[in-house]
């Protein structure tokens, strides 16, 4: 069959149906690919049993589509340029994973703080034309939990009350303060938040009070220990045995009597001569006095305290008669033992101020001052006798070999003694730390038969003859000092024998530079 020739109508069609179809083409390929669909979020961890979850990571956006080709001009006229298909879209942007929940409060310690948010990827780039993959960021780590706080110890106990029994004290119980559980940081990029371990306090250590004891001071020396009599190796007076408070000679003599443990409290001013029995604690409530005499005769196991004791003043011999046959002040005698007389003030007593003798043992004697109020030598015609401690009451009394046992400390010789600071027979007596500022005297310590005498770290200040050592003393006599200081002082300061006897007891000394001060202000009732 033979073709016919186009007409220009025909013609005209066909050119227009191929361009339609070429711009439909080319208009398809032009057309606006897909972006990435959103990244999802990670869900909130859980904590459990204080242990906190973080959240999981944010999913980076996905992949954009790229454009699709674009479909040049079919031919004819003029090539129409077939425009390139348009960036794709990146991805969108992750979100990141939820705060993980810090672990539960441990006990004594503070709450461990848990990871912070991880931070989501950045926002995915898509490629020009086709574009490349978007990338999602990596989420940030949790920063490290804080530790526990550090547990408190326990408090002190308190010690015996004044009059009181010996206090038992309390052990604080300090507990371990247990950090925090360790926080969990976001997935993927969060680090590990780690809680700390909180420390415990230490125990604390509660204080024993001393058997209705009110000094702060301890008990030192031969009554405290290595010295034990009759069952008895340490002094504990009334123990914690209620205490009574007199106010009267009458009462007072009703309650030292006997054996019978009791705490007895003095108020006021009494006058008498009272015979102490055992197991006692005397205590005086400030400004509390007694006048007169008080003997422990055989008596053991007590304590004499905070009190002021004002002897006779020769009131009780004969005008003009001999002092020395009247009462002490204060009598230890006849094997009493177990004897603690503490923060006294001791003065004018007739023979002595305090004696001990006939094989009295175990005794210390404590921060204490003894004086006379003024002297008796003035229109007297009798012996004075300003001679305060004798310990051993004779060169033939043999029988105290052995015991005379007797620790005086932080203790003041003052005015107007002049002689017997103390005076030793026989007795293994240690004296540290003491004061010595009886000017006018004619000798201080006087070193008796068979006495062994240590002496250590003593202040003597503008006496005579701090220790004599020659005129009273026998061959089997000792006295070793040992860091004494002698200030304005005149006379003998010899030792004799070179080895004393070796306490049985623990003690700290202190510089004989400090004594004056510490022994003027803390000697005496407090």
């Amino acid at each position: 069959m033979s073709l016919r020739p186009l007409t220009a109508t025909a013609f005209s069609r066909s050119v227009f149906f191929s361009m339609v179809v070429g711009l439909s083409v080319a208009f398809a390929s032009c057309a606006q690919p897909e972006g990435g669909t959103e990244g999802t979020g990670g869900s909130t961890g859980t904590g459990e049993g204080g242990s906190s979850s973080g959240g999981s990571s944010g999913e980076g956006g996905s992949t954009g589509s790229g454009g699709a080709t674009g479909t040049g001009g079919g031919s004819g006229g003029s090539n129409v340029t077939g425009t390139g298909g348009a960036t794709g879209s990146g991805g969108a942007t992750g979100t990141g994973g939820s705060t993980g929940t810090g672990g539960a409060t441990a006990s004594g310690g503070t709450t461990g703080t848990g990871g912070a948010t991880g931070t989501g990827g950045a926002t995915g780039t898509g490629g020009a034309k086709g574009g490349s993959t978007g990338t999602g960021g990596t989420g940030t780590g949790g920063t490290t939990g804080s530790g526990g706080t550090t547990g408190s110890g326990g408090t002190t106990g308190t010690g015996g009350a004044k009059g009181g029994s010996t206090g038992t004290g309390g052990t604080g119980t300090g507990g371990t303060g247990t950090g925090g559980t360790t926080g969990t940081g976001g997935a993927k990029g969060g680090s590990t938040g780690t809680g700390g371990t909180g420390t415990g306090g230490t125990t604390g250590t509660g204080g024993t009070g001393t058997g209705g004891s009110t000094t702060s001071d301890p008990l030192i020396g031969w009554a405290a220990a290595g010295c034990s009599l009759g069952g008895i190796s340490t002094t504990t007076g009334g123990g914690s045995a209620a205490s009574t408070t007199v106010t009267s000679a009458s009462a007072f003599t009703s309650a030292i009597s006997g054996s019978t443990a009791k705490v007895i409290q003095v108020s006021g001013s009494i006058s008498g001569n009272f015979n102490v029995g055992s197991n006692k604690t005397i205590i005086g409530a400030a400004g509390a006095k007694i006048t007169g005499n008080l003997t422990f005769n055989g008596s053991f196991n007590d304590i004499l305290q905070n009190l002021t004791i004002v002897g006779l003043n020769c009131s009780d011999v004969p005008s003009n008669g001999d002092c020395q046959d009247g009462e002490d002040a204060i009598t230890v005698e006849h094997s009493a033992h177990h004897i603690w007389i503490d923060h006294l003030d001791i003065s004018d007593g007739s023979d002595g101020n305090l004696d001990i003798t006939d094989e009295s043992d175990c005794v210390t004697v404590s921060w204490t001052k003894l004086h006379y109020s003024a002297s008796r030598a003035s229109g007297y015609t009798g012996e004075v006798h300003h001679f305060s401690n004798l310990i051993g009451a004779s060169d033939s009394d043999t029988s105290d070999s052995g015991h005379l046992r007797v620790t005086w400390h932080h203790d003041w010789w003052a005015t107007n003694v002049v002689e017997r600071m103390p005076r030793v027979r026989f007795g293994d007596v240690h004296i540290f730390n003491s004061l010595y500022t009886a000017s006018g005297d004619d000798h201080c310590v006087e070193v008796g038969d068979s006495a062994n005498i240590l002496m250590e770290n003593n202040f003597f200040l503008g006496v005579k003859d701090p220790i004599d050592s020659t005129d009273y003393s026998n061959s089997a006599s000792i006295v070793v000092s040992k860091g004494n200081t002698y200030s304005g002082t005149s006379g003998q300061t010899a030792n004799k024998g070179s080895t004393a006897f070796t306490p049985g007891y623990s003690y700290t000394l202190d510089a004989a530079s400090a004594v004056q001060a510490e022994v003027q202000s803390g000697a005496g009732p407090h």
